[in-house]
């Protein structure tokens, strides 16, 4: 099966930055109907602007409601939808090891809660495709625990293992599940990151490659590969050997 066909009728969370825009852009280009959804107007309509056949759903993915709003969109101006690249996501740090339950809940209701409530929404539409197709981006992070990446790290592996699990779940359903794995991506987030990010690929080619692995139907998406690999085998290492390289990484 093909899950990214020509055109495809795409819902993308996340859009208004990021490799969710690139996203946007790219499919966009590519000929795509899309919906694309974010909590700012401006940016996502900066798309719609450049192609005819986007339309805005401004959402925020903790809210249920505002979910159900973009779905509806969806079926008013799509007729349905093919495929939802489940993008939305945040990022904060904890510093020293000080727990911070609020900092964690944030991270978790937005990377985790928000694409559970995403899938929620749009699963009954969804099933009605002929083809169709569920993408999660996860993280790196996913595969190995770094320092300061509790609440990021735990919300992405939980993003992919409910995605895994989903994968099985909808199989006799035919809808195909990929996720994605990014390593380190130029966006306003890793922006804010205050250490070295090796291997940092600009959100653009990013999309590119998301893209090219969607096209192949690839269930898991790596960029860049090589970095992905390094943190993939990182996470694989014998226990005394991982928490060595680990504890080398805290500041």
């Amino acid at each position: 099966m093909k899950p990214l066909q020509q055109p495809s009728r795409i819902w993308i969370t996340g859009a208004g930055s990021g490799i969710g825009r690139e996203l946007a852009l790219q499919l966009a280009e590519a000929g795509h109907r899309l919906v694309i959804s974010g909590r700012r107007y401006e940016p996502l309509q900066e798309v719609a602007d450049e192609y005819p056949h986007v339309e805005v759903a401004v959402a925020d993915v903790t809210s249920p409601v505002n979910l159900q709003q973009a779905v509806s969109l969806i079926e008013e101006k799509l007729g349905g939808v093919d495929m939802v690249i489940l993008n939305a996501g945040t990022c904060e740090y904890l510093d020293d090891g000080k727990v911070d339950a609020a900092r964690i809940r944030r991270v978790l209701e937005t990377n985790f809660m928000g694409l559970v409530y995403s899938v929620e929404a749009v699963q009954a539409l969804l099933s009605r495709s002929p083809s169709p197709a569920l993408v999660a981006l996860s993280s790196s992070a996913a595969y190995a625990p770094l320092p300061r990446a509790e609440a990021y790290g735990a919300s992405k592996a939980a993003v992919s293992y409910f995605m895994e699990s989903l994968r099985a779940d909808l199989a006799a359903q035919k809808v195909f599940v990929s996720v994605v794995y990014p390593g380190f991506v130029k966006t306003p987030l890793t922006d804010r990151n205050d250490f070295p990010m090796p291997m940092r690929i600009s959100a653009e080619e990013a999309a590119r490659q998301i893209i090219l692995g969607l096209k192949k139907g690839q269930p898991e998406i790596r960029v860049p590969r090589l970095f992905v690999a390094l943190v993939r085998r990182l996470g694989r290492l014998p226990f005394f050997l991982r928490s060595r390289i680990t504890q080398r990484m805290v500041r």
